[in-house]
């Protein structure tokens, strides 16, 4: 019998030994380590600006449904908010707000337009969005379909409450 205890008690110290040496030893870095460590050191896009809108203000300066359209609140966040547009059940189109006080650049696009909407600056962005800079604040519509023009989001970006949204402090 003290053959079987002795082993049972060698096993138990070369389980012990074996896990003691595992968990002490110094991990390699992983392959996205060092991205990580690059992209948790960036100060820069990350944080929203201090004095940006809650999202949730945005809400009642979207258009109502509608003449067989359908909006729905998708995303809301400090300095943003989103809603979908629907028609027939498909989504068509997103419909966002967000202030521009934590990406100048974002506003800064509107200084040459030479396009209005509702009397406000306007920008096409490639070939599926429209967007009119209200005061610090970027109202933008973006088609998901094909059917959904340039046209059409025109007339949607002048459905929202711009001017309500200009008096937004």
């Amino acid at each position: 019998m003290s053959f079987y205890r002795s082993r049972k008690i060698v096993a138990a110290l070369l389980i012990s030994v074996l896990l003691l040496t595992t968990a002490c030893s110094p991990k390699t870095p992983g392959r996205f380590d060092q991205a990580q460590q690059e992209s948790t050191k960036q100060k820069s896009g990350q944080a929203v600006a201090k004095t940006a809108t809650q999202g949730s203000e945005f809400n009642k300066f979207f258009p109502k449904s509608g003449g067989g359209y359908e909006s729905a609140f998708a995303q809301e966040k400090k300095g943003f908010a989103e809603a979908k547009l629907k028609k027939g059940g498909k989504e068509v189109a997103l419909l966002s707000i967000s202030d521009t006080s934590s990406t100048p650049e974002a506003a800064a696009k509107f200084s040459k337009s030479t396009k209005k909407i509702a009397g406000y600056p306007a920008v096409e962005q490639g070939k599926t969005a429209t967007a009119v800079l209200v005061g610090k604040y970027q109202v933008k519509v973006l088609s998901k379909a094909t059917t959904f023009t340039a046209s059409d989001r025109a007339d949607w970006i002048s459905k929202f409450n711009l001017n309500g949204l200009a008096k937004l402090k």
